[in-house]
Protein backbone atom coordinates (compact mmCIF):
# COMPACT_ATOMS: atom_id res chain seq x y z
CA UNK A 1 0.00 0.00 0.00
CA UNK A 2 2.66 2.43 0.58
CA UNK A 3 4.19 1.67 -2.67
CA UNK A 4 1.15 2.54 -4.58
CA UNK A 5 0.99 5.76 -2.37
CA UNK A 6 4.30 6.88 -3.44
CA UNK A 7 3.93 6.16 -7.11
CA UNK A 8 0.19 7.83 -6.78
CA UNK A 9 2.10 11.25 -4.81
CA UNK A 10 5.23 11.16 -7.45
CA UNK A 11 2.48 11.36 -10.44
CA UNK A 12 1.02 13.78 -8.56
CA UNK A 13 4.13 15.94 -8.46
CA UNK A 14 5.34 15.32 -12.16
CA UNK A 15 1.96 16.50 -13.26
CA UNK A 16 2.54 19.81 -11.00
CA UNK A 17 5.64 20.38 -12.02
CA UNK A 18 5.65 20.12 -15.64
CA UNK A 19 2.22 22.28 -15.71
CA UNK A 20 4.37 25.03 -13.34
CA UNK A 21 6.65 24.48 -16.16
CA UNK A 22 4.89 25.73 -18.88
CA UNK A 23 3.00 28.37 -17.23
CA UNK A 24 6.18 30.02 -16.10
CA UNK A 25 7.68 30.05 -19.63
CA UNK A 26 3.90 31.13 -21.19
CA UNK A 27 4.45 34.39 -18.31
CA UNK A 28 8.10 34.83 -19.83
CA UNK A 29 6.88 35.16 -22.73
CA UNK A 30 4.15 37.52 -22.39
CA UNK A 31 6.04 39.74 -20.44
CA UNK A 32 9.38 40.03 -23.26
CA UNK A 33 6.30 40.56 -25.58
CA UNK A 34 4.81 42.94 -23.54
CA UNK A 35 7.77 44.93 -23.03
CA UNK A 36 8.74 44.88 -26.91
CA UNK A 37 5.26 46.09 -27.47
CA UNK A 38 5.06 48.62 -24.77
CA UNK A 39 8.72 49.76 -26.71
CA UNK A 40 7.14 49.77 -30.14
CA UNK A 41 4.26 52.03 -28.98
CA UNK A 42 6.17 54.45 -27.60
CA UNK A 43 8.23 54.52 -30.53
CA UNK A 44 5.48 54.71 -32.89
CA UNK A 45 4.16 58.20 -30.63
CA UNK A 46 7.45 59.47 -31.79
CA UNK A 47 8.38 59.97 -28.00
CA UNK A 48 11.84 59.67 -28.45
CA UNK A 49 13.26 60.79 -25.32
CA UNK A 50 10.92 58.11 -23.46
CA UNK A 51 12.18 55.55 -26.00
CA UNK A 52 15.87 56.16 -25.09
CA UNK A 53 15.16 55.14 -21.53
CA UNK A 54 13.48 51.53 -22.77
CA UNK A 55 16.59 50.54 -24.68
CA UNK A 56 19.35 48.99 -23.17
CA UNK A 57 23.43 49.37 -24.28
CA UNK A 58 22.90 52.95 -25.58
CA UNK A 59 27.76 52.79 -25.40
CA UNK A 60 28.15 56.68 -26.85
CA UNK A 61 25.02 57.85 -28.08
CA UNK A 62 23.34 60.82 -26.05
CA UNK A 63 19.80 61.72 -25.71
CA UNK A 64 19.90 64.28 -27.91
CA UNK A 65 21.75 62.39 -30.66
CA UNK A 66 19.38 59.62 -30.84
CA UNK A 67 16.29 61.86 -30.10
CA UNK A 68 17.60 63.58 -33.19
CA UNK A 69 18.08 60.49 -35.32
CA UNK A 70 15.04 58.62 -34.59
CA UNK A 71 13.26 62.11 -35.88
CA UNK A 72 14.74 62.41 -38.82
CA UNK A 73 13.87 58.75 -39.70
CA UNK A 74 10.36 58.05 -41.53
CA UNK A 75 10.29 54.50 -40.70
CA UNK A 76 8.45 53.44 -37.52
CA UNK A 77 6.37 50.23 -36.12
CA UNK A 78 2.87 49.91 -37.64
CA UNK A 79 -0.27 49.75 -35.81
CA UNK A 80 -1.90 46.95 -34.29
CA UNK A 81 -1.96 43.48 -35.00
CA UNK A 82 1.00 44.28 -38.05
CA UNK A 83 3.32 45.14 -35.07
CA UNK A 84 4.42 42.28 -33.54
CA UNK A 85 3.84 38.68 -35.78
CA UNK A 86 4.72 35.31 -35.01
CA UNK A 87 6.88 35.77 -31.32
CA UNK A 88 8.99 33.42 -30.20
CA UNK A 89 11.77 32.92 -27.37
CA UNK A 90 14.55 31.25 -28.59
CA UNK A 91 16.74 31.67 -25.20
CA UNK A 92 16.23 33.15 -22.23
CA UNK A 93 18.46 33.64 -19.17
CA UNK A 94 17.89 36.09 -16.04
CA UNK A 95 19.28 39.08 -17.67
CA UNK A 96 19.53 38.26 -21.07
CA UNK A 97 16.75 36.77 -23.92
CA UNK A 98 17.15 36.31 -27.49
CA UNK A 99 13.41 36.64 -29.70
CA UNK A 100 12.62 36.13 -33.14
CA UNK A 101 9.23 38.53 -34.30
CA UNK A 102 8.17 39.83 -37.02
CA UNK A 103 8.10 43.71 -36.93
CA UNK A 104 5.76 45.86 -39.57
CA UNK A 105 6.99 48.44 -40.38
CA UNK A 106 5.72 51.52 -42.22
CA UNK A 107 7.39 54.98 -43.94
CA UNK A 108 10.58 52.74 -44.86
CA UNK A 109 11.98 54.51 -47.69
CA UNK A 110 13.40 51.34 -49.18
CA UNK A 111 9.72 49.97 -49.40
CA UNK A 112 10.42 47.17 -46.59
CA UNK A 113 7.01 46.45 -44.55
CA UNK A 114 8.43 44.33 -42.05
CA UNK A 115 11.76 42.86 -40.42
CA UNK A 116 11.56 39.73 -39.16
CA UNK A 117 15.09 38.52 -37.37
CA UNK A 118 16.33 37.84 -33.98
CA UNK A 119 16.39 40.39 -31.42
CA UNK A 120 18.44 40.16 -28.27
CA UNK A 121 16.97 41.73 -25.31
CA UNK A 122 18.43 42.56 -21.56
CA UNK A 123 16.51 42.53 -18.33
CA UNK A 124 17.49 45.64 -16.81
CA UNK A 125 15.73 47.86 -13.96
CA UNK A 126 12.54 44.98 -13.71
CA UNK A 127 11.94 45.55 -17.26
CA UNK A 128 13.12 43.40 -20.54
CA UNK A 129 14.53 45.97 -23.31
CA UNK A 130 15.54 46.22 -26.61
CA UNK A 131 18.96 47.10 -27.84
CA UNK A 132 19.28 50.62 -29.04
CA UNK A 133 21.01 49.29 -31.93
CA UNK A 134 18.55 47.37 -32.96
CA UNK A 135 16.12 50.33 -32.94
CA UNK A 136 18.39 52.65 -34.83
CA UNK A 137 18.80 49.34 -37.58
CA UNK A 138 15.44 49.30 -38.01
CA UNK A 139 14.69 52.89 -38.59
CA UNK A 140 17.35 52.88 -41.21
CA UNK A 141 19.51 55.04 -39.37
CA UNK A 142 23.77 53.51 -39.92
CA UNK A 143 25.95 54.40 -37.25
CA UNK A 144 28.32 56.89 -40.38
CA UNK A 145 28.43 60.17 -39.81
CA UNK A 146 27.99 62.81 -41.78
CA UNK A 147 31.55 64.53 -40.98
CA UNK A 148 31.41 67.91 -42.63
CA UNK A 149 35.05 67.89 -42.04
CA UNK A 150 36.20 65.04 -44.67
CA UNK A 151 34.67 66.64 -47.43
CA UNK A 152 36.77 67.35 -50.10
CA UNK A 153 37.79 71.32 -49.93
CA UNK A 154 37.34 73.49 -52.87
CA UNK A 155 40.21 72.32 -54.84
CA UNK A 156 41.61 74.39 -58.27
CA UNK A 157 40.76 71.63 -61.34
CA UNK A 158 44.28 71.86 -62.60
CA UNK A 159 46.96 71.47 -59.58
CA UNK A 160 44.65 69.83 -56.79
CA UNK A 161 45.68 72.92 -54.66
CA UNK A 162 43.20 75.33 -52.59
CA UNK A 163 41.79 77.91 -54.74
Amino acid sequence: MNVRFLVAAIAVMVVLFSGFGLRSTAQAESLLEKNMSDTLDTWRDGRYEQLFDLLAHRGKTSRESFVEKMRESTTRPACCWQKMEHFKILNEKSTEATVYVKIGLEGAPNSATAATREFKMSHMDGVWKMQLADVLSIAGITGKKNNKKHKAKNLHPYNNQPK
